[in-house]
């Protein structure tokens, strides 16, 4: 008599809760999934979610962690200059303004203007670029550029957590999990969802980040992003150990999967499916990823379009280029995080090494998609967590100053995928402080993002913990049509 058999056998009420749910969770998924990977003839977006035409098939998110600040950089005032150091105490006070505690206590704010200079490069759009961003001011006509984004957060975790999941909480599924679950697969050889960490050159401060930011939450494990190293082998493991050939791992894996198969048939717990399709993934990615991530390939005119550090494994013009190709071979979200834009002191030297790591790479990205036909179709999104105080933290002199948190107005751009190129979206004040037309909050950033894919926000759901949840959560959230062509 086999005991463990026989215990492993009996259904308990817990088990046939468990086994049964399971079985209505995968006919739930299955409504969601494309056809190719549900079983059904349908086409490749559910039911439930064609009610809107997509525009875009993929989306780049370049994430400026750290906060970039729009007043360097796009939110240009040409009245500040006169009004160097003038103190703001009292003007915070009656806006009702938060502050963190790093400058709650200050006993000045003194008013910080820019010390770059702006010009309006656009044949088409009047947006003011900063001397700090050359590339970026020869393509603003086909940016749209977004002074007037807001958010509740003032501090970088939260912040970075509504940004990238939609709620400050911990443990929601990131935006390209959702995509995730949402469409499904365009590739059976590179996850749907990939995360880059893009090196920075700069001295500033470099915010931790968590995986979080790009994993699957409640959501079934699968669908979290897969990140790719800067350094070394992208993903670990990728090699086989010396003495195992393919076939040999091949025959190790499918006796795995039996073992696993079994397991499943026991217990019904779906992550068990999710461990077997994920090392599937893996023994796949063993042999699409070294052709992915071999640069030397590319054409040396564009390598050279992304500029000097395009040969630099990890950093951000790499990063850019690898996005390119990922995409190519279907991968939907594409991710690249650029640490080093929290400039508290010292904002007008670092801040130069940060835009001198991006400016040229986003450029490149976009012209590299536009001569491949891919701009259409690619939604591309640059911008951080928050923006940055029109006053100075610290000591304020004509060289040098730093900048607080800022969540009520900062400035982020998209282009492709449908978004209405050449044009400056909303406004804020004489002081770049509050905003005074169009306002848009991240969560209607998120409904835009998943309608250019074919998703209305309010449809795209998943029942946890007996709620149905969704990325733009209870808050109203809105597509901003003003933003799309």
């Amino acid at each position: 008599m086999n005991h463990l058999a026989d215990f492993n056998a009996a259904i308990s009420r817990r088990q046939f809760f468990r086994k049964n749910g399971a079985g209505l969770g995968a006919a739930s998924l299955a409504t969601l999934l494309p056809g190719s990977l549900s079983g059904l003839s349908n086409s490749s977006v559910p039911k439930q979610l064609q009610k809107i035409a997509p525009k875009a098939k993929r989306v780049v998110y370049l994430s400026m962690l750290g906060a970039p600040s729009q007043l360097d950089l796009f939110d240009y005032k040409t009245n500040l200059n006169e009004r160097f150091g003038e103190d703001l105490t009292e003007y915070l006070k009656k806006e009702g303004e938060r502050l963190t505690g790093m400058t709650a206590n200050q006993s000045k704010k003194p008013l910080a203007p820019s010390k770059f200079k702006f010009t309006q490069p656009g044949k088409v759009s009047n947006a003011w670029v900063s001397e700090l961003l050359p590339h970026t001011g020869k393509m603003v006509d086909d940016l749209c550029i977004i002074k007037t984004m807001h958010t509740e957060a003032i501090n970088h975790e939260p912040a970075n957590q509504l940004c990238y999941t939609g709620s400050q909480q911990n443990g929601k599924p990131s935006i390209g999990s959702w995509l995730a679950y949402g469409l499904g697969s365009q590739n059976k050889d590179l996850p749907n969802f990939v995360v880059l960490h893009a090196q920075h050159t700069g001295p500033g401060n470099v915010q931790a980040i968590s995986s979080r930011l790009w994993g699957a939450g409640f959501l079934p494990g699968k669908h979290a992003g897969v990140a790719f190293r800067s350094k070394g082998d992208p993903v670990l493991y990728r090699r086989d150990a010396p003495g195992i050939d393919r076939d040999l791992r091949r025959s190790m894996l499918d006796s795995l999967n039996t073992l696993n198969q079994k397991s499943y048939d026991l217990v019904g717990d779906p992550e068990i499916q999710t461990r077997m399709q994920q090392y599937e993934m893996s023994f796949r990615m063993q042999a699409s990823v070294p052709e992915l991530t071999d640069l030397s390939v590319e054409n040396e005119k564009i390598r050279e379009m992304y500029g000097p550090q395009a040969n630099t494994p990890g950093s951000f013009a790499s990063s850019c280029i690898l996005a390119r190709r990922m995409m190519e071979r279907g991968v939907q979200f594409v991710q690249i995080f650029h640490r080093g834009w929290d400039q508290h002191g010292n904002l007008p030297k670092d801040i130069k090494f940060q835009c001198d790591d991006i400016d040229q790479p986003c450029w490149a990205l976009i012209q590299d998609l536009k001569q491949r036909g891919m701009l259409d179709d690619t939604l591309v999104i640059w911008g951080g967590e928050f923006g940055r105080t029109v006053y100075s933290q610290g000591k304020l002199s004509k060289k040098n100053y730093g900048r607080d948190h800022h969540p009520r107005a900062f400035t982020m751009w998209m282009a492709g995928g449908g978004v209405k190129g050449g044009q400056v979206y909303g406004e804020t004040d004489e002081n770049g402080y509050n905003i005074t037309e169009n306002p848009v909050h991240i969560r209607d950033l998120h409904a835009t993002l998943l309608h250019q894919l074919g998703i209305d926000h309010n449809h795209l759901t998943f029942k946890y913990q007996g709620l149905d949840h969704k990325l733009t959560g209870v808050d109203p959230a809105k597509v901003i049509q003003g933003l799309l062509a």
